[in-house]
């Protein structure tokens, strides 16, 4: 027989049930959270599209025939000059570890589909690339792009070093105009002789020039 002062309930269960009923409301207030964010970012690509038929800023190309361009075809036909270019996204949108990381990283798919999911595109053959974002989303399988830029094995290149000497808007320097090109393609040597270059004509002893800076 239980004594009169003890409680019939678990109480784990009851701390259970607490803890489980603040993680739904965390979950729907970061859902809540995402879409507005989705919402926003949608209408401002909206709001900077009139803005540039008004005042005339760069409006990409219309592209017909993808066999004329440079560079290697990709899975899904992203245009950097829609992206960059028209709608003037920051690189560091998509390629967010750049300045923290050697590497600028490939954008996850969930950044992709978190604009694709309202921004639905304006033409048949831009909501077919969309679609294609769509199906790899939904089916789990993210893009196997094919790598444009890279450097032998024995060189180091890390780009947050760079970012923070050069700036954020040094991507171009680089990567060439990419909010210019419909399909993205290797513009610079990246040699020895070119990087060396770059580092001679920079300010007097602000760079070095040690083999081991870059060959460790």
């Amino acid at each position: 027989m239980l004594r009169p002062y003890l409680c019939r309930i678990p109480r784990r269960r009851y701390i259970r049930g607490a803890a489980s009923l603040l993680n739904r409301f965390a979950i729907e207030a970061i859902a809540l959270m995402t879409k507005t964010l989705a919402v926003w970012l949608c209408f401002a690509l909206s709001a900077a599209a009139l803005s540039a038929q008004s005042t005339g800023r760069y409006q990409a190309p219309v592209v017909s025939d993808t066999g004329d361009l440079k560079g290697p075809r990709q899975p899904i036909f992203f245009r950097h000059d829609i992206h960059a270019g028209q709608d003037q996204i920051p690189c560091m949108y998509c390629h967010s570890t750049v300045a923290v990381a050697s590497e600028p990283g490939i954008p996850a798919l969930q950044t992709c589909i978190g604009c694709h999911q309202l921004v639905g595109g304006s033409t048949p053959s831009h909501q077919a690339e969309i679609k294609k974002v769509s199906d790899a989303w939904r089916e789990r399988k993210p893009p196997e792009w094919t790598r444009i830029h890279a450097l032998p094995g024995f060189v180091r290149f890390p780009h947050q070093r760079h970012i923070k000497a050069l700036g954020t808007q040094s991507c171009t320097k680089c990567h060439g105009d990419v909010q210019r090109m419909p399909q993205v393609y290797q513009v610079s040597t990246l040699r020895m002789g070119w990087c060396v270059q770059c580092h001679v004509n920079s300010k007097p002893n602000a760079v070095s020039r040690d083999c081991t800076v870059c060959h460790y």
